[in-house]
């Protein structure tokens, strides 16, 4: 009896050693001549293998929010071949990972280039960079989109004439506990912060004190993200190619930090996505421009300040936004002009990256989204 129960538990554990992590890769682009629209993979983990299971045809879905239960995917139209810009539903299957299209609303303001949405799948948000605003759309029970019912116009404008002399939003990324909405806005130097009130019929957002945090003049705060332990919020800057961080506290945001995503001190590195990792002791920020880098940090658990640790190649060129998996074994770059996704394997305990030589074809990839199969 024991002897079998031993050969027993021995092939269970076989079993489950064998057993691979899986997920549905969700793929945002900008569509051109080859590129067509949103691309679903089926993607191991353990393999680091990629296949193409679903496509949805549509133009410019440069940033995806997927729903707290899977069972929705929100993209945002930026431009596209009509010039409009406008939010799309689609149902997501989990069982085969295909997309079914619900509805479309507009947002009533130009060039989406972010969107989130809440979750309880109440309201989904988008932040518009040509109009330098964020739109507020209800969600109905089915998933589809109901009108914009607000629309928040910021105002202003920042010292780099080129590119900053009015407002343009950036993203729209929920405090951990869901009571604000933080908006990055690039042309105007800061770092905006509403109140959340997901049971109101018209108007979720609304201002309170304290709810304006600046950037250093030129700096173009671009993404943000909160650590783990909800005490930090790390901000990348687009213009300087530097990262701001800010202290969260009693829902404040404090700069305590500005540093560069490079060892040397040159700028206008076009930095794009940040991201921490799943424990929170390691950040990582990509480089755009003549550079094609991720940057790669240690995180002090005390302070939440950063040290640099180390920058190297993307493996392609012109590198978007990029996820890690919740595992933290693995991190995967977006490159929109390589049309390629490249794959690392992550140290977890050193937080070091090794560039391996898969390659998923994305033509035009510029923003990833897991969702798990299980």
């Amino acid at each position: 009896m024991r002897l079998l129960f031993s050969i027993t538990f021995f092939c269970f554990v076989c079993l489950c050693s064998a057993q691979h992590k899986s997920y549905y890769l969700l793929a945002g682009t900008y569509t051109n001549a080859e590129s067509k629209g949103i691309y679903v993979y089926k993607f191991n983990e353990d393999s680091a293998a990629a296949t193409l299971v679903g496509m949805a045809k549509t133009d410019n879905p440069s940033y995806l929010a997927i729903s707290h239960n899977h069972k929705f995917v929100y993209s945002v139209k930026e431009g596209g071949k009509d010039n409009t810009s406008e939010v799309i539903a689609y149902s997501f299957d989990i069982k085969t990972g295909q997309l079914t299209y619900k509805n479309k609303q507009p947002t009533k303001s130009d060039g989406p280039c972010y969107i989130s949405v809440d979750s309880h799948n109440k309201w989904v948000f988008t932040a518009n960079y040509k109009g330098g605003s964020i739109s507020c759309l209800p969600v109905k029970i089915d998933g589809s989109l109901d009108t914009v019912t607000q629309l928040i116009q910021h105002v202003g404008s920042s010292t780099n004439k080129a590119r900053q002399k009015e407002p343009h939003a950036h993203t729209v990324v929920f405090s951990p506990d869901e009571k604000y909405l933080l908006s990055t806005d690039l042309g105007t130097d800061k770092i905006n912060r509403y109140t959340f009130t997901p049971s109101s019929n018209t108007t979720p957002l609304s201002d309170d004190t304290d709810s304006v945090a600046y950037s250093t003049p030129g700096n173009g705060p671009r993404h943000l993200a909160f650590a783990p332990n909800k005490k930090f919020v790390y901000v990348i800057n687009e213009l300087s190619g530097t990262v701001d961080v800010f202290a969260y506290n009693h829902n404040r945001l404090i700069l305590i930090q500005n540093i560069s995503t490079d060892s040397t001190d040159s700028t206008n590195k076009g930095s794009a996505d940040i991201h921490l990792s799943p424990d929170g002791k390691f950040l990582y920020a990509t480089n755009r421009g003549n550079y094609n880098t991720i940057a790669s940090f240690v995180v002090n658990a005390e302070t939440g300040k950063l040290k640099l640790l180390k920058v190297q190649p993307t493996g392609g060129i012109v590198p978007r936004n990029f996820i890690i998996t919740p595992s933290g074994k693995m991190l995967l770059v977006a490159h929109q002009k390589s049309d390629y996704i490249t794959l690392f394997d992550r140290d977890i305990k050193t937080g070091l990256l090794t560039l391996t030589d898969k390659r998923i074809p994305v033509v035009s990839a510029v923003c990833l989204k897991l969702i798990d199969t299980e």
